[in-house]
């Protein structure tokens, strides 16, 4: 309970109106200069005029508060949200309050940060920002650093002394305070700039472990998407290896510290020294595997003299002219066998006249046996009538009859 302060009005004094708001204002503002109140928000509200009036409480209590326009908030600010506020009393006499205003504001507590960058980190997935269609690759071997950190922070220090140790190059600093309200938007402007001047092959932003709240610049939008925009190959290297910031998903790689991505960045003497050794060995190698299988061809081709390839050409030509021979023999054997029978078919021709004129006489011989002529010469006739067809009812009137003789007209 805090101490109760002893009265300095006298009983018998009187004041004006404005002249007891006066000194109530000058007694609130003298004895509260600067309060620090840890509370939860409410009845939040924002004037045309850019000025936040607002409500914070707890379960006991609420005091007005005001946010004049311009006075930096690194967070959206919500109803129910535990904060705590810095600033001073003071009174508004003409409704007879007093009120708070605030000259900065932070969140109260590690549940409600993670809450706030969860619904952040939402929000900017749901953009594409943090697509693994837009990481790029490092460059393997770098020529120029930037560098976006403190220029006084032991991140600087660490990061230059890894890269004279591994692999030194040329590094680029721009400076920016990583921790309080102009954090964030001096390390986007940083990131941007080494983007607009297309100066470095690769940029690092930097700095060193810190609470959850010290790390919130590099969790906001302003950096995010600064990163996520770069068109320059981005290292994350942001407080150790616990801490993840919304920057580390927007970076092409995020490393776990300011060291680290010193070590990611470039490689080690010894490890090129190591790689050209083995280039070379295995160079070596290939080249001694290649003048081995050229003697091995070379072995193998027998040179031959000009008479034995003339001896091999007249075996050749022996060859031919046998299988030329065999080939030709076989012609005149086909004609031969042509011409022969050639000569044979006289022969064959008459027996075949022979065996047709026997055909045709015998089917001579049975055309007669089978005409109606014979059984006319054994006495039969043939009536007919006027239109010369056989009677064979007594019933038709015949016309003429036909015996083996000849034929009576009736």
């Amino acid at each position: 309970m805090l101490p109760k302060p002893e009265p300095f009005v006298k009983p018998d004094m009187i004041f004006s109106v404005s002249d007891a708001s006066n000194l109530l204002k000058n007694v609130v503002e003298t004895a509260f200069p600067e309060i620090r109140v840890r509370g939860e928000l409410s009845q939040i509200t924002r004037a045309s005029s850019g000025h936040m009036y607002m409500t914070i409480k707890d379960s006991n209590a609420a005091i007005n508060a005001i946010i004049w326009r311009g006075t930096p908030v690194n967070f959206k600010l919500e109803d129910g949200l535990e904060v705590i506020i810095t600033g001073r009393f003071t009174t508004y006499p003409a409704r007879s309050n007093y009120q708070i205003i605030i000259n900065s504001i932070e969140m109260a507590g590690v549940g409600a940060i993670l809450k706030m960058l969860e619904e952040r980190k939402q929000k900017l997935s749901a953009e594409g920002l943090f697509d693994a269609s837009r990481k790029k690759t490092l460059p393997r071997f770098p020529q120029t650093i930037g560098v976006v950190t403190s220029p006084t922070g032991a991140a600087f220090q660490d990061i230059q002394n890894r890269l004279r140790e591994r692999f030194p190059v040329h590094v680029l600093l721009y400076p920016a305070t990583v921790q309080g309200t102009t954090a964030a938007t001096e390390v986007a402007a940083g990131i941007e700039y080494f983007n607009r001047m297309n100066n470095v092959d690769v940029i690092i932003v930097a700095r060193g472990g810190g609470a959850l709240e010290d790390l919130l610049p590099f969790s906001e939008e302003i950096v995010v998407r600064a990163a996520a925009n770069s068109h320059i190959p981005l290292i994350s290297g942001v407080g150790h290896e616990p801490d993840w910031m919304l920057i580390d998903f927007a970076a092409d790689v995020r490393a776990p510290t300011p060291t680290g991505a010193a070590e990611m960045v470039v490689p080690t003497k010894i490890s090129l020294i190591q790689e050209l050794d083995n280039l070379s060995h295995r160079l070596n190698t290939a080249f001694t595997t290649q003048i081995v299988n050229l003697k091995r061809g070379l072995s193998s081709i027998n040179i031959k003299s000009p008479k034995q390839i003339l001896m091999e050409q007249s075996q050749k030509l022996d060859d031919l002219t046998k299988t030329m021979n065999i080939i030709i023999d076989n012609k005149i054997q086909y004609v031969h066998q042509k011409i022969e029978l050639v000569s044979r078919f006289p022969t064959i021709l008459s027996n075949r006249l022979s065996i047709l004129k026997q055909s045709v006489n015998h089917m001579e011989q049975m055309l007669n046996s089978l005409s109606y002529k014979n059984v006319l010469q054994r006495g039969y006739a043939i009536v007919r009538d006027k239109n010369n067809k056989i009677i064979s009812t007594t019933n038709e009137i015949p016309a003429s009859i036909e015996l083996a003789s000849g034929i009576i007209k009736l």
